[in-house]
């Protein structure tokens, strides 16, 4: 959410940031009509300030006449005509304050700086790491993954419905076994407080996050109550705060969770249906962090950092890719995503998102922190990643470590968990 102050001392600055998006023709015109709200709201506030003043001072005015035994029915009719303007204003001011929080929550967030401008097709590769393998030969990760038994797909469409998926055996155990290798890698090694956290969350927590009101139709919503299954535990998490103010100590704060996550990819027919590179349900780890405004991309390329060592134990051949302003999330500031390679299927998959927030979440949130004693609070920086997502790196594996004799290697680094070096 933008301060209200941007609007009024930087409505311009924010125009720029939407034409950086190629949304200006999308969101212009609401920063138009903000603008002439916030312009009528505060000359109704002064309005309404005036009048109770002159209110006042007639009210007073009734009391020194009455207590005189002198004729006051002026005064008190002024002073009747005075509170019902006062209404009027005031009915007015209610519908004009909805409307203008509704713009602010509806306006994407700033890009920083070096977010490189355009759509899409000008994201920066940043830097590769491993060798992709050669995709001749290589069968895709829903063919391995039946054959031996790992996938169940027809039967996940059965009980659920097209985009879930049952795994089964092994392929149910390697889930399990990504849950635990990943947190305990980031809750031992990088210093991550693990939390296990609900997967339905109301409507404050969606909205502190940015998913609502925009994206509801991508949520899914429970009947009869304002509470929706969660579409990344980053949502939870990153509310546990929410309309608290954190001791300058606490600064900077990271935690982990698995969670389910739930979406129900509305305009997404037809892309990548096969398989489990697109699902309605999935499992990953989410990395959330909190900072002082000052520590946001030293913050964000730690974290960036530590979803990346869970790719290189997995031995998996990934890129790092900065994110162009017109392919930023609605509340992302700057993001970089992973991409793995799966030769079975010829493509780079995205398997984590790692993005700082600014501001934006923690005025949404009302997430605050005080630099030091009697100092006024400042809302801190959110940053989250996911490390990583559990299906796409499934697919990944079967098709990278896929042996000739239709078998698959497992990861060194799964293998403590799996109990099993080979898949078939």
């Amino acid at each position: 959410m933008h301060d209200l102050k941007t609007i009024r001392e930087e409505p311009d600055r924010l125009r720029e940031a939407m034409r950086r998006r190629g949304a200006l023709a999308t969101y212009g015109p609401a920063i138009d009509e903000a603008e002439a709200l916030d312009r009528d709201r505060r000359r109704m506030i002064q309005a309404v300030e005036e009048k109770k003043a002159q209110r006042n001072a007639t009210t007073q005015v009734v009391g020194r006449k009455k207590k005189a035994r002198e004729d006051a029915s002026a005064e008190m009719e002024l002073a009747r005509g005075l509170g019902e303007e006062i209404a009027a204003l005031e009915a007015q001011l209610g519908p004009a304050e909805a409307r203008l929080t509704e713009i602010l929550l509806g306006i994407p967030n700033i890009p920083l700086p070096d977010v490189p401008e355009g759509d899409e097709t000008q994201n920066v590769v940043v830097r590769s790491w491993g060798t992709p393998r050669p995709a001749d030969g290589v069968k895709p990760h829903w063919e391995v993954g039946a054959a031996l038994g790992l996938l169940d797909l027809e039967r996940g469409a059965k009980i659920s419905g097209s985009g879930f998926v049952v795994y089964r055996g092994l392929g149910a155990r390697m889930i399990r076994a990504f849950m635990n290798a990943m947190l305990d890698l980031h809750t031992g090694e990088f210093g991550y407080e693990e939390t296990w956290v609900p997967v339905v969350v109301n409507r404050a927590s969606m909205i502190g996050t940015g998913q609502l009101p925009k994206f509801e139709d991508d949520m899914y919503a429970l009947r009869d109550e304002e509470l929706f299954l969660i579409p990344t535990a980053e949502v939870p998490v990153t509310n546990l705060y929410r309309d608290e103010i954190l001791a300058p100590e606490a600064l900077p704060m990271a935690l982990c969770a698995y969670s389910p996550c739930f979406r129900r990819e509305a305009g997404s027919a037809g892309k990548d249906t096969r398989g489990v590179l697109r699902v309605h349900e999935f499992d990953k780890v989410e990395l959330v962090r909190y900072c002082r405004p000052e520590e946001g991309e030293a913050q964000l390329q730690l974290l960036l950092g530590h979803a990346e060592a869970v790719l290189q134990r997995l031995g998996l051949p990934y890129r790092v890719v900065l994110l162009a302003a017109g392919d930023l999330g609605f509340g992302s500031a700057k993001t970089y995503d992973l991409e793995v390679f799966a030769p079975g299927v010829g493509k780079w998959l995205e398997v984590s998102s790692c993005s700082v927030f600014t501001d934006f979440q923690a005025r949404r949130a009302n997430i605050r922190f005080r630099p030091a004693a009697g100092e006024k609070p400042r809302h801190v920086y959110t940053l989250n990643g996911s490390g990583l997502a559990f299906p796409r790196i499934f697919a990944a594996i079967l098709e990278h470590y896929q042996q000739t004799d239709g078998s698959v290697a497992v990861p060194e680094a799964l293998r403590p968990w799996l109990g099993v070096d080979r898949l078939g």
